[in-house]
């Protein structure tokens, strides 16, 4: 059989332990692989490369198009971004898969319990996308960004995993009860796709309910899509609950590239100990193999994995540094019980994952209509909120804008509503075109903001749209 070239990242730390490990495994079990080793993280940021990634590493993935990688460190002090993130946005790794299945011989509070689960997370939008302003010298905004395109990528994704996997359902997770269009657009996509998938059973669970569920019936989960920051906080609780991160394994999944590792950090201080659990790493590598179709070899691997654990060998992590199995010798060990399966912890039965298609077009949303109907403008301003309203509202008295409220951090405090806000210097003044059927031109907006300008000094603007006659605004609270 042709070998299939895989990138092969060490990365800092404790990596080239563990991923030597998976290595070494991966050799032994007859899977036809032909590493092309590179760097990326700490070494390369020491060398002056911003990203922590260089070109020859790029180059090597962009050709191999399957990386399996270690935990990168992002050092304090020199770099940019970190190596990881890096690696994800310039490849579009949009999807980053971490299960969590109960291991043997891997004492938790819920031993027994059966948690086998699959959180499924969106890995590119949301507040990872890294969009940060400050709007005043005291208060600090972050864009969530969120696309139909990007939900629509991850909940497919979701749904042909548990498909592949052989899962019954899927839950979508997410906070749209207060953030209805970011957080709502991936809840309303994914009620759109689901009938797609009569034979998975879909159901909707609002993200701090699903950290409660989670914690209280764990097993009740099968697949869970959310969006990236509630993935990030969801994923690792779930390691939680089989032992930690040194069981997690992760996969990130785009439309041409994949990159496996492990969850866990570099963890310096251990490094060179040959002490860690390579557990998580093995894993990857495991799910790497599947998505090669190497299936035979990845359910090898599984089963010696699983025989090892119901065995009693253990890594320091589970039952000491006395007892511990040294990182090698765990390895070793799972060497010599490949071709072994135990009754007891069988391994899951796996088909192809087909992975979306969907169009590179940018534009998946095309509305019939559309409208500007206002303007939000947000101003830095030392004052009160009546000084600020009513000075404004003088400023477009004579305008086609009439000034609807004022809001400081999400709040309506203009006009007044009677209740105590407390306020800080960051404001934004919603104005709306007096006539309800007319819409707001960028020269009418240009007047406004010179207007604005010449005693008050504005940060940024948005438009507010509607498209096919529905708002796509939120309203401040207390505003009508």
């Amino acid at each position: 059989m042709a070998e299939t070239p895989v990138t092969l990242i060490h990365g800092d730390g404790i990596g080239h332990e563990v991923v030597s490990a998976a290595q070494r495994i991966v050799d032994a079990s007859g899977a036809p692989i032909r590493w092309d080793e590179h760097q990326a993280g700490a070494e390369v940021f020491k060398q002056g490369l911003p990203s922590g990634v260089p070109q020859d590493t790029i180059d090597s993935i962009s050709s191999t198009r399957v990386v399996l990688k270690g935990p990168l460190e992002t050092p304090i002090g020199f770099g940019e971004k970190s190596a990881n993130v890096t690696l994800r946005k310039l490849f579009e790794t949009y999807a980053n898969i971490r299960p969590a299945r109960e291991f043997p011989g891997v004492p938790t509070p819920y031993s027994g319990r059966g948690i086998d689960l699959v959180v499924v997370r969106e890995n590119v939008e949301d507040l990872y996308a890294g969009i940060e302003h400050m709007q005043t010298p005291g208060v600090a905004q972050c864009l969530k960004l969120i696309s139909r395109k990007g939900c629509e990528k991850i909940v497919r994704l979701a749904f042909e995993f548990a498909r592949a996997e052989g899962r019954s359902s899927v839950a979508c997770a997410t906070k749209s009860n207060i953030m209805k269009l970011t957080e709502g657009l991936l809840k309303r996509t994914f009620e759109e796709i689901a009938p797609e998938y009569p034979e998975i059973e879909s159901w909707h669970v609002i993200v701090d309910n699903a950290a409660h569920q989670l914690v209280k019936r764990p097993e009740q989960f099968d697949v869970i899509v959310t969006t990236n920051m509630n993935g990030d906080i969801l994923s690792d609780l779930t390691s939680a609950l089989v032992g930690g991160l040194g069981f997690a394994p992760s996969a990130n999944l785009g439309s041409d590239v994949a990159i496996f590792e492990a969850v866990h950090g570099s963890a310096p201080k251990y490094a060179g100990k040959n002490t860690i659990n390579p557990t998580a790493m093995i894993g990857a590598a495991v799910m790497m193999l599947r998505h090669l179709g190497m299936f035979e070899q990845a359910a090898a691997i599984e089963n010696a994995l699983l025989v090892t654990l119901e065995q009693g060998t253990l890594t320091r992590d589970v039952v000491g540094d006395e007892r511990g199995a040294s990182t090698t010798g765990f390895a070793d060990a799972i060497i010599a019980n490949l071709g072994n399966t135990s009754p007891a912890w069988p391994a899951r039965e796996y088909r192809p994952l087909v992975l979306p298609d969907i169009p590179r077009d940018p534009v998946l949303v095309r509305p019939a209509m559309r409208r500007v109907a206002g303007v939000d403008v947000f101003v830095e301003f030392g004052g009160g909120p009546q000084e600020l309203g009513q000075a404004v509202e003088r400023l477009v008295a004579d305008s086609p804008l009439a000034l609807k409220i004022v809001d400081n951090r999400g709040t309506r405090v203009y006009p007044a509503t009677g209740t105590p806000t407390d306020c800080v210097d960051a404001w934004r003044c919603r104005f709306v075109v007096r006539d309800p059927a007319g819409e707001l031109s960028d020269s009418d907006l240009l007047t406004l903001l010179s207007r604005m300008a010449e005693g008050h000094r504005f940060t940024h603007v948005e438009k507010l749209h509607e498209f096919d006659g529905q708002p796509g605004f939120s309203k401040a609270q207390g505003e009508d």
